[in-house]
């Protein structure tokens, strides 16, 4: 196992999009998609439609794919809610590298078909390397799919996880498709149950050691040293059960990241993990672009004060499906990766009113300027 601790330091970056609609800014272009993913099931294979976001750069050329795999909450309640929008800042990252990026929900989460398949049972005896495998069955079924489409580049394709769905990529490269050239898990793992707790926490190591007898794709595991769903602590056991069988995961370590580290892999993020995720696939040969696709600037409202220029610059950093509102004096309010953009709206007019009578304008969706 290569293990790296992240600690140079890091300019500060800020990614923004010109406008909105079909070609988010120039070189960019997003779509959305519902994927026929046809997965195995008990009687047999069954397709299921699985809501998809796609960012790519907007060219006739083809380009190598990257699979986007979200998280899941603590709460099952929640998953119904999800979008691929919460990735989106994410996938945009990918497609200004190269790549063909999609971001989607697995069966059960979002608006995507199936019931919920990665259920690992209950806490005193959960199963959770058969819960991987089925969230990687969800992630070989939309990169078989996608690489039918005539702008994927046919051959060598990643897929990149958060959380569960790092879990399930870490599961993927266990019995990796023939064409998976490489993985990104972004703290991988099960059963976070409440802060620094784990149901069966020794059934998570079972799991990893499981996984690591058979996975020898490259795989690149990034663990913040503030993770509240899987500690450091925690990650030295999974590692060295993982690489017990032979794996040789690359484990970089980094520092403190906000209140929790496992948000890491987020817009916000982005100036720590993005060149940690460049270093790895120059190391293994993966970069489509030297250089990633420029995105234009986008001016902040006039009428804000230090701190709303802040959370205007976080705003523009965040994905799509987002509307930035502002009010009297300096008032604003914004909101980010929901289902639609006339969702957005409503949403940031209503923080930026708050609980007042305030009349608050939007002035900005998805970072074209609201007219």
């Amino acid at each position: 196992m290569t293990t790296l601790r992240w600690g140079m330091r890091l300019a500060a970056l800020v990614v923004v999009l010109a406008t909105a609609g079909p070609s988010l800014a120039e070189g960019l272009r997003q779509e959305t998609l519902r994927i026929p993913a046809m997965i195995s099931e008990a009687g047999g294979a069954k397709t299921f439609e699985l809501e998809a976001l796609v960012l790519r750069p907007d060219d006739p050329l083809t380009h190598p794919l990257a699979v986007l795999n979200h998280g899941s909450p603590r709460d099952g309640d929640d998953r119904a809610a999800m979008s691929p929008n919460g990735l989106s800042a994410q996938a945009r990252e990918f497609a200004r590298r190269g790549f063909v990026a999609v971001a989607f929900m697995r069966r059960g989460y979002g608006q995507s078909e199936g019931g919920w398949a990665e259920n690992y049972g209950s806490c005193a005896d959960p199963d959770y390397a058969k819960a991987g495998r089925a969230g990687a069955e969800d992630i070989a079924a939309v990169a078989r799919f996608m690489q039918t489409e005539p702008y994927v580049r046919k051959g060598g394709w990643i897929s990149v996880g958060v959380s569960a769905g790092a879990f399930a990529t870490v599961a993927l490269t266990a019995d990796a498709p023939r064409d998976l050239a490489a993985a990104i898990s972004f703290a991988p793992g099960r059963g976070s149950s409440s802060p620094d707790t784990v149901c069966g926490d020794s059934r998570l190591v079972d799991a990893f050691t499981q996984y690591g007898r058979t996975s020898r794709v490259p795989l690149l595991w990034v663990s913040a040293a503030n993770d509240h769903f899987f500690g450091p602590a925690l990650v030295d056991r999974l590692s060295e059960a993982f690489t017990r069988g032979g794996a040789k995961p690359t484990l970089v370590r980094t520092p403190v990241f906000g209140d929790d580290g496992h948000k890491l892999f987020s817009a916000k993020g982005i100036p720590v993990w993005s060149p940690i995720v460049d270093a790895f696939l120059a190391k293994n040969g993966l970069a489509p672009r030297p250089v990633p696709i420029a995105l234009a600037d986008v001016p902040p409202p006039t009428n804000l004060d230090a701190r709303g220029r802040h959370a205007f610059a976080d705003y523009v950093l965040s994905g799509s499906n987002k509307a930035f509102a502002v009010g009297p004096g300096t008032r604003f309010g914004w909101a980010t990766g929901r289902r639609t953009a006339e969702q957005a709206k409503t949403d940031a007019l209503a923080l930026c009113a708050g609980s007042s009578a305030a009349k608050c304008a939007v002035v900005n969706v998805n970072d074209g300027l609201e007219r």
